[in-house]
């Protein structure tokens, strides 16, 4: 079993083509399969070095290797050799119309309610006009000539899918600089590198028909199974997108969410199974089955993630955080005092300098008595035990406060703000000195 992930480099990937290339891999896992990642980068003018850069990045991130890696720019040869082959025997055929003169066909199709397929008038045309078109700078594109024959498979997600070669157009697959396009090159790829089955978006359904006829016309001599995934839609029903940036993986990285949310997500939504956290790749893969993706629109929830994330966070240990973060003046005891009031990682550099950290305390003037108690109160060090309970009992009862206008004094010359974490977990990884002197100061102002 061999599958592929074969993206262009012409932005970053986003949650939706992330969880195609996620649910490759589970499936080439599950199945003791190889998985190859190829670039399909044959687009010059928008293909660029950065995103295959991220590319690679993001799936080191999410921990998704590869068996191989193949660039398509690096078979020119082979693609232009199968394109040759394809003129002689009359499947390839070249085309002169201008775009804006295939525009102008595709227009007054619309208005006769026909389907916008190309009308094949390339065929009909002599040697000399083709020449005549030459003369005058033109250079053709070359089109492949579908046949009129049923094609059917069995998708492994949709089930039975059947397409009549008369309605679909004769795909363009050489464009006018002589650059196959992506139908071509990904065919001959497949071919190739002895690719098994293809999952990939339900918006190539018909591509994928017609390919099939492609394959039959360059000699493929095994067979290819399919499935078509429904498309990730936003909560909104808005469509997901690279080139916009619409939730990549690399925006996601850098909101300090963990990759294995990311995963759990991905790998379980669209699915009959329950969406919740596996805490590594290799229990994901253990629970995966193809057959429970359905053929309904999922929706990517960034509030799920979140959920997720928060949920995994709280079930790490201080070994698993620490090979996700660079923060070494982490210790096992401030991990195990934040963690259950973390969302994100990232949370964890707030939390330290409020703790930690050096911080402007204050106290209003009509506090400034009540600060003064709780200092005096305050037990000397070292502490073997959190005193936050034992402090505020005494507090309260020495100044008869209570509620919000015991605690926010309390919060402003401790930490400095209005708001923020529980303020005995504060102060028992402040400390006794911290806490003294961040009371000090407090009191100086």
């Amino acid at each position: 079993m061999k599958l592929r992930f074969a993206p262009s480099p012409t932005g970053y990937i986003h949650v939706g083509n992330c969880r195609t290339l996620l649910i490759n891999w589970l499936f080439a896992k599950a199945n003791r399969g190889q998985f190859l990642l190829r670039l399909d980068d044959t687009d010059y003018t928008r293909s660029e070095e950065k995103y295959e850069t991220a590319l690679l990045e993001d799936m080191a991130w999410l921990g998704l290797d590869f068996d191989a890696y193949e660039k398509q720019s690096n078979r020119m040869d082979r693609y232009h050799s199968v394109a040759e082959a394809l003129k002689k025997s009359g499947r390839l055929y070249p085309c002169y119309e201008t775009p804006e003169e295939l525009e102008v066909k595709r227009k007054q199709k619309a208005a006769q309610g026909l389907p916008p397929l190309y009308d094949r008038s390339a065929l009909k045309l002599t040697d000399a006009q083709k020449t005549a078109y030459e003369l005058e700078g033109r250079k053709p594109h070359w089109r492949f000539l579908m046949n009129d024959d049923i094609i059917e498979w069995n998708d492994l997600i949709r089930g039975s899918i059947k397409f009549e070669g008369k309605h679909l157009g004769d795909p363009v697959l050489i464009r006018e600089d002589g650059i196959p396009l992506y139908t071509l090159a990904s065919v001959v790829d497949d071919m190739d590198m002895g690719i098994t089955h293809i999952l990939r978006g339900e918006d190539h359904l018909s591509n994928t028909a017609v390919q099939v006829q492609i394959w039959k016309a360059i000699g493929l001599s095994h067979d290819i199974t399919f499935g078509h995934l429904s498309l990730l839609q936003g909560m909104g029903g808005e469509q997901l997108s690279k080139r916009l940036g619409t939730q990549s993986i690399r925006d996601i990285r850098a909101q300090g969410i963990l990759p294995m949310a990311v995963n759990s997500l991905l790998g379980k939504i669209g699915t009959s199974d329950p969406v919740d956290i596996f805490p590594n790749l290799q229990s994901l893969v253990e629970s995966f089955d193809i057959s429970k993706f359905s053929k309904a629109t999922p929706k990517f929830s960034g509030e799920a993630l979140e959920q997720l994330n928060t949920k995994l966070i709280h079930a790490l240990s201080f070994d698993d955080v620490k090979k996700h973060i660079q923060f070494p003046e982490m210790t096992e005891d401030f991990w195990e005092g934040v963690q259950a009031n973390l969302t994100r990682l990232d949370d964890i550099k707030t939390w330290w300098d409020v703790c930690r950290g050096d911080v402007h305390t204050f106290s209003t003037e009509e506090d400034h008595t009540f600060i003064e108690t709780a200092l005096s109160l305050l037990p000397e060090g070292p502490w073997k035990e959190n005193p936050w309970t034992t402090w505020v009992d005494v507090l309260k009862e020495k100044t008869g406060r209570k509620g919000k206008e015991l605690f926010m004094p309390l919060r402003r010359a401790l930490t400095g703000q209005d708001h923020g974490p529980e303020l005995k977990t504060i102060l028992h990884l402040m400390g006794p000195a911290r806490a003294r002197e961040r009371i000090k100061q407090a009191l100086s102002k």
